[in-house]
């Protein structure tokens, strides 16, 4: 565990960054596929952790959720269109279906976990504001930290080649995205804030912000 922008630490898990886990202050975002639930306990051991929330319900973001709720005793929070499918463990709505994802269900999808509330536009977690970002699933959330424009935006972005895992900023792979052109929307309205340090659910710190806003105005409108 390390720390990647102030009070935000990085999990270490994954080599090259491939999945990524932040703990922010004491806000767990984020639990990788239910074949991390061990590894992320163990660095969490000692730890005071009070709420565990979600930028968004896939296998890889979801799958330890269930045991770290229950290991801490505390509440799980995501956004309200991505509620029902980590409540009920269904990823149908949540993903396109297709070969590689069906595999994920069997061995990264996490199991069903009550969602105790569901975060929105505008709400606070850790000093990060919620901004919702749907595309990627319906539900996607982004956390802003105007202070020190500190961007942690899920899978909005990935800065990683998921077939050579060498450092690449781009859209994630569309197979993962529910709706290509409302993620890109996001994708802009993001960079609209004119963050500094992006972190990604998916490959190493950005400390380049201008590199992420010229990326993003520069996708296709549709």
């Amino acid at each position: 565990m390390y720390e990647v922008a102030p009070n935000v630490f990085l999990l270490n898990g994954t080599p090259n960054y491939l999945v990524n886990v932040y703990l922010v202050c004491d806000v767990l975002i984020d639990a990788g596929t239910k074949m991390a639930q061990r590894g992320l306990l163990r660095q969490l051991k000692g730890k005071r952790i009070s709420k565990h929330v979600l930028t968004h319900v896939h296998p890889d973001h979801q799958g330890a959720s269930k045991s770290i709720c229950e290991g801490f005793s505390i509440p799980l929070l995501c956004g309200e269109s991505d509620a029902p499918a980590m409540e009920s463990g269904d990823m149908r709505g949540q993903i396109p279906r297709n070969l590689i994802t069906q595999t994920q269900d069997i061995f990264w999808t996490g199991p069903a976990h009550p969602v105790e509330r569901t975060l929105h536009e505008g709400d606070l977690v850790a000093g990060f504001t919620v901004i919702e970002t749907p595309g990627h699933s319906p539900g996607h959330l982004a956390y802003w930290r105007e202070s020190d424009r500190t961007l942690i935006l899920g899978d909005v972005a990935a800065n990683i080649d998921f077939l050579t895992l060498k450092t690449r900023l781009g859209e994630p792979p569309t197979i993962f995205t529910q709706d290509i052109p409302q993620n890109r929307a996001s994708a802009r309205k993001l960079a609209d804030l004119h963050p500094q340090t992006i972190l990604f659910g998916h490959g190493q710190p950005l400390y380049d912000g201008g590199r992420f806003v010229d990326w993003a105005y520069s996708l296709p409108a549709a």
